[in-house]
């Protein structure tokens, strides 16, 4: 009895012991019965490259970072192991790519297998593959926003020595006595305003109240006026020049209604022009004849 419970306890200290270590490997991730192979990468940085980290192909999760070793006192510090899937083929000519994973900011290895016609040579286990960093989104944006902030320092720094050259300089002073004056002129004209205010506005208001009064006294003459004397006077003027007009007694009326004065009138006209005329063609004949008719007898 005494032997079989240490039988009993040793067994069972073998299943925790094999537990442990498989839970272990569960927990990080590996596979202990899937068989693998092993691909170094040299990397100058490694960007929180952690092991553990995912190794993918196209997307497809094929593996993990085994293992980091680093020496500072190299360029390229980082030896970065990583374990793949055995049956997944890596041909010769593979690169190992440090890429961003997710927008966390963590990191993965990414397999870019080259893409060559017929079946590629395979790259053997421990074989060191080409390496490559890759920026990821935040490394971008911290580019990106790093080169936005240099530009707009640059321009602060321009505005800042502007501004200095101005204070150095005499433009305020310029500035400062342009308002001096400026601030006078307003002073005068404000004084100028008042005492036009004061002095010359009773003055018009008692012209425009005398010119007020001036027009209603017209008003007034006009309203009181006998319009309808006037008016009807008027009329009795007109009545009686149309009378004067359309009578055959008066003068006006004999003008115009009598055919024979006008008649007489129109021949004595021609007579007349008939006259002026004879005299301009023959000015001699009126010559040699007098006043009243005679020849001149020398």
């Amino acid at each position: 009895m005494k032997h079989t419970r240490e039988i009993k306890v040793a067994l069972l200290a073998i299943v925790c012991g094999f537990l442990l270590y498989f839970g272990m490997y569960f927990l990080r991730g590996t596979n202990i019965f899937s068989p693998t192979r092993t691909y170094t990468g040299v990397f100058e940085r490694v960007n929180g490259l952690t092991e553990q980290a995912p190794v993918y192909v196209r997307g497809y999760n094929v593996g993990q970072v085994e293992h980091i070793a680093y020496d500072f006192s190299r360029h390229n510090a980082f030896h970065v192991t990583v374990s793949i899937d055995k049956h997944i083929s890596v041909p010769e000519g593979s690169e190992m790519v440090l890429v961003a994973d997710g927008l966390l900011g963590g990191k993965a290895i990414e397999l870019i297998l080259p893409v060559t016609e017929g079946k590629p040579a395979v790259a053997l286990a421990q074989d060191t593959l080409p390496t490559r960093i890759e920026q990821g989104l935040v490394e971008s944006l911290e580019t990106d926003l790093l080169a936005h902030l240099d530009s707009v320092l640059l321009r602060v720094d321009s505005v800042v020595a502007n501004v200095e050259g101005q204070l150095e300089g005499d433009h305020i002073k310029h500035t400062l006595t342009h308002l001096d004056r400026i601030s006078e002129d307003l002073t005068v004209s404000a004084k100028d305003i008042r005492q036009l205010t004061h002095q010359r506005l009773p003055r018009i208001a008692d012209s425009a109240a005398v010119a007020i009064d001036n027009v209603n006294a017209v008003l007034t003459d006009v309203k009181h006026a006998d319009i309808a004397g006037i008016a009807k006077k008027a009329d009795n003027t007109i009545e009686q020049l149309q009378q004067a007009v359309n009578s055959r007694e008066s003068t006006l009326g004999l003008l115009l209604h009598d055919p024979s004065i006008y008649n007489h009138l129109d021949s004595t006209v021609v007579s007349v022009n008939q006259l002026v005329t004879d005299l301009k063609e023959n000015p001699k004949r009126y010559v040699h004849f007098s006043l009243f008719g005679s020849k001149d007898k020398k």
